[in-house]
C-alpha cells in the first residue's frame, strides 16, 4: 500500500473557530492528564498504560462535574490523542525518540480525526458539531483517506493535513543509471560532481534577506504589553515573517531535490551531525536556516518513490582529502583551502 499527505488550507466560520480552539484545548487537556497518569503509574508499578487503560478514564471524567467540558469533544479525536501519546511512550523506550512532553496553549495547536472524513468539492466535511469547513484544494485526494490532521499556526492560520492510501508499492530500487554526488555547504549550499561536470548552487539565505525586516518586528513586539490584543496582534506579525522565511527554503528544497532525483538514479551525500555543528555559536543560524537536513529527507523520500537509491557517506570518511583519480590522501586540510593539486 502506498501512503501520501496532501496539506490543504482552510478557512472556518467565526463559529467553527471556537469550536476548534475548544477541541484543541480538550485534546491538549487530555494528552497532559494522560501523560501524568502514565507517569504516576510507572512510577508505581514500573509499567505504562496502554491505550484501552488511558481510554477507560474517559467515560468517568466526561461525566464528571468538573470535566464535563470534556464531552463537547468528538470522541474520535481524543481516542486519536490517546494513541498518539501510547506511540510516543513506545518510540521512547525503542530510542527513537525524547520522552513526551506537556503540552502548552502557547505551542503548536493539533487535533487528530482518524476516520468519519470526507473531502468534497472546495471544503472538507468533519464529524461531529464542526461540520463543512470551506478550504483551498489545490489537486485531487486520491486514495482511502486514513486520517486527518487539523492544525493551527502561529501566524493564525489553518491547515488539514489528509493521509491518504492507495493500493500499489513503490518501484523496486535499482541503482542502474546516473549517480551524482553532493557536498553541502554554507557558501555554497550544495556542490554536485557526477565524476565528469561539477555544478554550484548557491545559498539563498532565506533568513538573511529577512533579518531587517525580523528584527523591526520583533522591537515592536518586545515593547507591547503581555496579554494584550496588541501584542497578540504583533506575535501573529512576527510568525508571518517566518512564515515567508520557511515557504521559500522549502519552495528552493523541493525545486532543488526534484530537479536532481529527475537526473540521476543514485545520488551520495555525507551524514552531517547537524545537531553538532549548530553548536558552533558563530554558525549555528546559518547552518539552520540552510536546512540540510529537510533537503536530505526531500531527496530520500523522492528518490524512493521513483525506485532510485540515497547512499549516506559517513561524515568522518575524508573525501576532501582524496585525490579523486588516484586516491592519494593528503595528510592536512585546513578550512581556508578548498582546493589542492594531487602530488602524482
Amino acid at each position: 500500500m502506498l501512503h501520501k499527505a496532501v496539506k490543504v488550507r482552510l478557512y472556518p466560520t467565526p463559529n467553527q473557530q471556537v469550536l476548534l480552539s475548544q477541541h484543541f484545548g480538550c485534546a491538549r487537556w487530555w494528552w497532559n492528564y494522560g501523560l501524568n497518569k502514565s507517569i504516576e503509574t510507572y512510577k508505581e508499578t514500573g509499567k505504562s498504560l496502554g491505550q484501552s487503560a488511558l481510554n477507560a478514564f474517559l467515560p468517568k471524567l466526561k461525566k464528571a462535574e468538573e470535566t464535563l467540558w470534556l464531552s463537547e469533544c468528538y470522541s474520535q479525536v481524543c481516542h486519536a490523542t490517546t494513541l498518539n501519546l501510547t506511540t510516543a511512550y513506545k518510540n521512547f523506550f525503542a530510542g527513537r525518540a525524547r520522552f513526551p512532553r506537556y503540552k502548552s496553549k502557547h505551542g503548536k495547536q493539533s487535533i487528530q480525526y482518524p476516520q468519519n472524513v470526507k473531502v468534497l468539492e472546495n471544503f472538507v466535511q468533519f464529524p461531529g458539531k464542526l461540520g463543512k469547513v470551506k478550504a483551498k484544494l489545490h489537486r485531487d485526494i486520491e486514495g482511502k483517506i486514513k486520517t486527518v490532521t487539523v492544525s493551527l499556526d502561529p501566524s493564525g492560520k489553518y491547515f488539514a493535513s489528509i493521509l491518504t492510501e492507495t493500493e500499489g508499492k513503490n518501484p523496486t530500487v535499482s541503482t542502474e543509471g546516473r549517480v551524482i554526488g553532493i557536498d553541502l555547504g554554507l557558501t555554497h549550499f550544495a556542490i554536485t560532481s557526477d565524476g565528469n561536470k561539477v555544478s554550484k548552487y548557491n545559498n539563498p539565505r532565506h533568513l538573511a534577506k529577512h533579518e531587517k525586516n525580523l528584527k523591526r518586528k520583533q522591537q515592536k513586539l518586545a515593547k507591547k504589553q503581555k496579554g494584550s490584543n496588541s501584542r497578540n496582534k504583533a506575535k501573529r506579525t512576527v510568525a508571518k515573517v517566518y512564515e515567508r522565511v520557511t515557504k521559500s527554503r522549502q519552495d528552493f528544497l523541493h525545486k532543488l531535490s526534484r530537479k536532481l532525483v529527475n537526473e540521476n538514479q543514485v545520488v551520495v551525500v555525507e551524514n552531517l551531525n547537524v545537531k553538532g555543528m549548530v553548536r558552533n555559536h558563530n554558525l549555528a543560524k546559518a547552518i539552520s536556516d540552510a536546512g540540510w537536513g529537510i533537503f536530505t529527507n526531500f531527496l530520500a523520500y523522492k528518490l524512493e518513490q521513483k525506485g532510485g537509491k540515497l547512499v549516506e557517506i559517513d561524515r568522518w570518511f575524508p573525501s576532501s582529502k582524496l585525490c579523486s583519480n588516484c586516491y592519494y590522501q593528503i595528510d592536512e586540510l585546513p578550512l581556508d583551502i578548498r582546493e589542492w593539486t594531487c602530488p602524482h
